[in-house]
């Protein structure tokens, strides 16, 4: 294997598209107060070509960040509250029969799937069978329905909300699901000053004015810059390495994930990985990823792609402490 040196971004490239990023996280954080990790998180995902899940109680933010980074482009918007009853037509669309002077005629009627961002709020309240509906339009950007495939129009970027506390009336992501998210982002708590700053902006009649500050055309072209990003074997390796190593009695694995996992991350996993990185590399204004790029999105992109064992869910050990001490003992 050679080194991926060929047709790297030039500087003004990467200085671009540093600039855009700055814009778009600027714009969100107008509306948003405090979560940069998190935020940086979903726009990663969307230079990357990837998928974000957001997990975290009520009332912190989740919805009014997909929103706010909606506003922030020119992107077509939908979002899709899913309840029990949401149905798998209610989600991709269905085909209606029209009647007309020449008889009946059969017309597809396009759901809300088909947008350039789609907000999947508290996703783990629909059945698995209307869940599924996500898969296709998430791995290949396509709907079939009725046996005709409809693309569905680039850049396409699903955002997933779920609440992790309330068990009765859900139904847990199933495994090959979450593989299709690049990240799981983890929203926690604001601090003091923040819930200060929050209450000065919804108690007091402030209005935020976001601005849409990137299309889709510029999005697409930066998502063209980020996969030409340089990438060494042996960096590359790295990331190989760091997914083998959640495999259970797997050459790489330490004794935390002998002990604790069931399974490990799949292939996704180092795609994540690779790509994550060449986006960090790119914020940090480089043409080439290095190891600490692939060390920093690794929580993120592995700890929905780790199953616990039993022993793992009765000790009380989580996924990320698991993918922690990978990232801390792993060789570079």
């Amino acid at each position: 294997m050679s080194d991926q040196t060929d047709a790297r971004p030039a500087p003004e490239q990467v200085t671009a598209f540093q600039s855009d990023f700055e814009l778009v996280r600027r714009e969100i954080a107008k509306a948003v107060v405090g979560h940069r990790e998190i935020v940086d998180g979903v726009v990663i995902c969307l230079f990357a070509g990837g998928h974000a899940l957001l997990e975290g109680v009520p009332g912190l933010g989740k919805t009014l960040l997909v929103r706010s980074l909606s506003e922030a482009l020119q992107l077509q918007f939908n979002r899709i509250q899913f309840t029990p009853d949401l149905m798998p037509a209610d989600v991709t669309g269905t085909t209606i029969v029209i009647e007309g002077d020449t008889g009946r005629d059969f017309q597809f009627r396009k759901g809300p799937i088909f947008s350039q961002i789609v907000l999947a709020d508290e996703i783990n309240r629909a059945t698995p069978k209307t869940q599924s509906s996500l898969l296709e339009a998430m791995q290949e950007r396509s709907v079939t329905v009725g046996g005709t495939t409809h693309q569905l129009e680039r850049p396409f970027f699903v955002m997933a909300t779920q609440n992790p506390i309330e068990q009765e009336g859900t139904y847990p992501l199933p495994e090959a699901q979450l593989d299709r998210f690049f990240f799981k982002l983890e929203v926690g708590y604001s601090t003091r000053e923040e819930l200060a700053e929050i209450l000065d902006r919804t108690t007091t009649g402030y209005q935020a004015q976001i601005n849409p500050v990137l299309d889709g055309e510029r999005i697409k072209a930066h998502q063209a810059t980020v996969r030409s990003v340089g990438i060494e074997e042996k960096i590359q390796d790295f990331a190989v390495r760091m997914v083998l190593a959640t495999h259970p009695e797997g050459q790489f694995a330490p004794p935390i994930v002998n002990r604790f996992l069931r399974f490990g991350a799949s292939p996704r996993a180092a795609q994540t990985l690779v790509l994550g990185g060449k986006v960090m590399a790119m914020l940090d204004g480089r043409n080439h990823v290095s190891t600490d790029d692939i060390k920093a999105i690794a929580l993120p992109a592995l700890r929905h792609r780790c199953l616990l064992n039993f022993e793992g869910e009765a000790e009380g050990i989580s996924t990320d402490e698991v993918v922690t001490n990978i990232v801390d003992t792993l060789p570079a």
